[in-house]
């Protein structure tokens, strides 16, 4: 039997774009078996609740690898459903996450769960990786390839730890792993990858960057100057948690 996978997709006001990316992913994982998806709805509005599950709700019928949706009363941010919906499947070998919009298309979720397969036993996170010098065919607007290159930089710099892209929406992480390090792990805003990084590394789990392709979906909730310099600050506190921890 192929090891289980647990995949979660969080999402905050996406009933716009989630639709055919979740009916392409629902099919593909079907063919690979062992797969079970989640979607996490972040607390987002009513009316958002209702669209959401006008979607899901003939998709779970069709497929029973995909469960019954979360729906989380407030809004958490992106690790906190992440988070939750791992939480949620104890016994998986393995637990991932996709964003909603199809910018890492289910051909390449598929992908990166062979490769996770292809281990004797869940031992490596992989982290997905939107680089062109890694190989992947990667189309996105300049300005979020630079300031994803200098995030990059400053997250490798702060914390040691060799890492082009930390922030690629697709990771698969043993459970094993995650188990160790949950407890410890406080941000849950759109730099949670970098402390779930982090912790994977001090933890002794190695971390892989898989390049993919990648194309960028439009009406993302992300605000590049705010959020960018959000995520600095947090990438900042993930080093002085470290340094704590080092001197305990």
């Amino acid at each position: 039997m192929p090891a289980a996978v647990h995949l979660v997709i969080p999402c905050y006001h996406e009933s716009g774009r989630i639709g055919p990316f979740l009916t392409e992913l629902c099919a593909v994982t079907q063919e690979l078996g062992g797969v079970t998806i989640r979607v996490v709805e972040d607390g987002s509005d009513a009316a958002e609740v209702r669209r959401m599950r006008e979607i899901l709700a003939p998709l779970c019928q069709r497929h029973s690898h995909l469960l019954d949706p979360l729906f989380l009363p407030d809004n958490r941010g992106k690790g906190g459903a992440v988070y939750a919906g791992w939480n949620l499947e104890p016994t998986a070998e393995w637990i991932a996450f996709v964003d909603a919009d199809g910018s890492c298309s289910a051909a390449e979720v598929a992908r990166l769960i062979r490769l996770a397969r292809e281990q004797p036993s869940p031992q490596s996170a992989l982290f997905a990786s939107r680089l062109h010098q890694f190989g992947g065919q990667v189309h996105r607007p300049w300005k979020r390839r630079l300031i994803g290159s200098v995030f990059g930089l400053l997250v490798s710099t702060l914390l040691s730890i060799r890492i082009h892209d930390s922030q690629c929406g697709l990771k698969l992480v043993p459970r094993s792993a995650y188990a160790r390090i949950a407890p410890d792990l406080r941000i849950q805003g759109f730099a949670f990858d970098v402390e779930l990084l982090a912790a994977l590394h001090d933890s002794g789990c190695p971390v892989q960057e898989i390049p993919i392709t990648w194309h960028e979906t439009p009406g993302g909730h992300v605000h590049l100057i705010r959020d960018s310099l959000r995520m600095a600050r947090d990438v900042w506190r993930v080093r002085q948690w470290r340094l704590g921890r080092e001197h305990a």
